[in-house]
């Protein structure tokens, strides 16, 4: 039984939000729902914090490998969770945003997150020229063809390659490598985003129906059956 309560539940909600796109009487009920949602959320809110406090204490209390990160990852939990729950250093009080600069929230937010974040893009550009210097060598016809309009792409973005082919006539303004570039960007280009976003729109969709039918139980727990 406690398996046939959920997928029910989940087939009529599913169903109910499916019929609701469709039909004028009952448009209105995503927003309805996504009010349950909010409200699940906020206790999923709670159990993720619980599993963090219960996967890093247990990694600690055992001695494990980088169990120090663990305890930076807590103290950083619990320091994060007592600012902002009693927006501690807030002028406005506690009735105040969270977000305020001037709150203890707020400074370790905008002083040491945002930091971090931009150092993590940073070096994340250093993996993507090594990527694109691996992906970008000739090996095939595909891969040589990728490495062209990735050259032409790049140098259509600077100075340089506006310079090369700026005294080209008006009747080859196409073959002007920063046209050349946005006609990549803008036909070959978007026609593969587009080809890629049905090909993620129909999973969605047949993800979609095997969770509604029951088919895909794994959202369940264990093995789902």
């Amino acid at each position: 039984m406690k398996r046939q309560v959920p997928l029910l539940i989940t087939f009529f909600v599913g169903t109910l939000l499916i019929v609701s796109i469709f039909s004028p009487a009952t448009e209105n009920l995503g927003e309805e729902f996504s009010v349950f949602f909010d409200v699940i959320a906020v206790f999923a809110f709670f159990l993720g914090g619980g599993n963090l406090l219960r996967v890093h204490l247990t990694k600690i209390s055992r001695k494990r490998e980088d169990w120090v990160y663990s305890v930076v990852t807590l103290v950083g939990f619990i320091v994060m969770l007592w600012a902002g729950l009693f927006k501690i250093g807030n002028e406005g009080g506690i009735a105040a945003s969270v977000t305020e600069e001037s709150s203890l929230f707020g400074m370790v937010f905008y002083s040491v997150l945002i930091p971090l974040q931009s150092t993590m893009y940073s070096l994340l550009a250093f993996f993507i020229a090594s990527a694109s210097y691996r992906a970008f060598r000739a090996k095939n016809r595909e891969a040589t063809i990728l490495l062209v309009a990735a050259f032409i792409i790049l140098l259509g973005r600077t100075a340089f390659g506006t310079m090369l082919t700026s005294w080209m006539p008006p009747s080859l303004s196409l073959a002007e490598i920063p046209n050349l570039a946005i006609w990549i960007m803008n036909s070959p280009n978007l026609a593969g985003q587009r080809a890629i976003m049905i090909g993620i729109g129909l999973g969605v969709v047949s993800m979609s129906l095997r969770i509604i039918l029951g088919v895909e139980r794994t959202y369940l727990g264990d093995d789902g059956k």
